[in-house]
């Protein structure tokens, strides 16, 4: 766990890098003093359970004591499930209370942009001082109008596999085609050991892998311009038709009830051989060794590698998972709320919690692929560029409020699910096709 680098967060004078780095409370971070604001000001941010615990620990244990010393804010922070923010967020809109800022997922910030205050101030000297935001964060977080939240983070998705049991079945490395990934998996399936992914509603590993699934076969929700549905062609049909053979030949067919934590308990206790996820596995199982073992009683984490989806007809793709702090319309501490932002992604306070994540995610702003934590360890390195070139819901058109729709709704998640539990390939497809144009319309 590292500690809160009380003097790096306190050091203002002389260079100035902090308030070069935090626009409108430069000057009272500077001063050493806190603002006056009124006795009991308190700042709500709802997120979710980490992953990585450790990281969790870091915010309640320093980042609290150290944001009431710096700002005079009292912040509540609350975490729930991922599964439930979206959830919580449309109830706390409705009602006109609630957290004062949200960490959204994906591109939900989208879905919001009536109800959330403009932050375009602080997100634009954000990524002004730190290398400039990557586009799929500035694609979920900005509507061409405003910034709907200041951008925090990206979870790296790569597939965490079984070094051991892949060169069992003759691969020294992991497959770089669908074709091969299904070959393997065969093989693997075979001796028990089968691929794992989620097929179900949940916010992460779903998407994650099936977008990129459908546009390396060349499948598309909406055309390149955001106006018509496009899902209906036979590039969707085939990868529907590949994803139900693949399904059956290779996967652990229990990942249509898995949300994404059920993978990593599937990985981590041996009864799967590859599946797409962040860091988390392999941090666990290296941080745990005792706990964590083979099935030759070794440390797990020492036959754990990472590797990109593989390639399909029309290419390779990715989509890894952006996350946004939305300051609130309804919130009555506007300023207040701005303030924590500029504090919480400044370089020095945004550090402690970065290093605390061990890779498993990257800053939303290209700094981070140069920090120094990359160089400790060979098997994150994968993790390192996965902002650059990630792709989003949407594409090849905009990640508007209308893709951030057929997302919520799961829509290309349950066209797989619906083929892969017997539906043919084509009604799948002419369903999901009626659904996003019902909402593209």
């Amino acid at each position: 766990m590292p500690r809160m680098n009380r003097r790096k967060l306190l050091k203002l004078s002389g260079a100035g890098a902090l308030a070069a780095r935090t626009g409108g409370i430069a000057a009272i971070l500077a001063s050493g003093k806190a603002p006056a604001y009124a006795q009991g000001t308190t700042v709500h941010w709802l997120r979710w359970n980490d992953f990585v615990p450790s990281s969790d620990v870091l915010l309640r244990s320093q980042i609290i004591p150290a944001c009431a010393k710096d700002l005079g804010i009292t912040l509540n922070i609350e975490m729930i499930n991922g599964n439930d923010i979206q959830a919580r967020t449309t109830a706390a809109i409705q009602s006109g209370t609630g957290p004062d800022v949200i960490c959204a997922l994906n591109n939900w910030p989208q879905l919001y942009a009536d109800s959330v205050a403009d932050v375009s101030e602080v997100a634009e000297k954000i990524g002004k001082d730190q290398g400039g935001f990557y586009a799929e964060s500035t694609a979920v977080a900005n509507n061409g109008k405003k910034w709907l939240g200041v951008p925090w983070c990206i979870v790296g998705a790569e597939n965490a596999y079984r070094k051991s049991w892949f060169e069992a079945v003759g691969l020294s490395k992991f497959p770089e085609t669908w074709d091969e990934y299904r070959a393997a998996g065969k093989k693997l399936k075979a001796k028990g050991q089968p691929i794992g992914q989620a097929l179900g509603h949940s916010f992460g590993d779903p998407p994650t892998f099936w977008y990129p699934f459908l546009w390396s076969f060349g499948g598309m929700e909406v055309d390149k311009n955001g106006k018509k549905a496009a899902l209906d062609s036979k590039a969707t049909v085939e990868s529907v038709k590949f994803a139900v053979a693949f399904w059956k030949d290779c996967c652990d067919e229990g990942g249509l009830a898995w949300d994404d934590s059920s993978n990593n308990r599937a990985f981590l206790s041996n009864t799967i051989s590859s599946t797409l996820n962040g860091a988390s596995i392999y941090l666990l199982a290296k941080r745990e060794p005792d706990k964590y073992q083979t099935e030759k009683g070794t440390p797990l984490w020492q036959d754990i590698l990472h590797a990109p989806l593989p390639k399909g007809p029309a290419g390779q793709f990715s989509y890894q998972l952006p996350m946004t702090n939305m300051l609130m319309g309804y919130s009555k501490q506007q300023d207040a709320a701005k303030k924590f932002l500029a504090w919480i992604t400044s370089k020095p306070v945004y550090q402690a919690w970065f290093d605390s994540q061990g890779g498993y995610t990257v800053g939303a702003t290209t700094i981070w692929e140069q920090d120094p934590l990359w160089n400790k360890d060979p098997v994150m390195q994968p993790f390192r560029l996965v902002g650059r070139g990630a792709q989003f819901p949407g594409y090849p058109g905009p990640a508007d409020r209308r893709a951030a729709e057929v997302l919520s709704k799961y829509v290309i998640i349950d066209m797989y699910a619906k083929a892969v539990q017997g539906m043919p390939a084509e009604d799948a497809v002419k369903w999901a096709t009626g659904e996003v144009e019902k909402i593209y319309a």
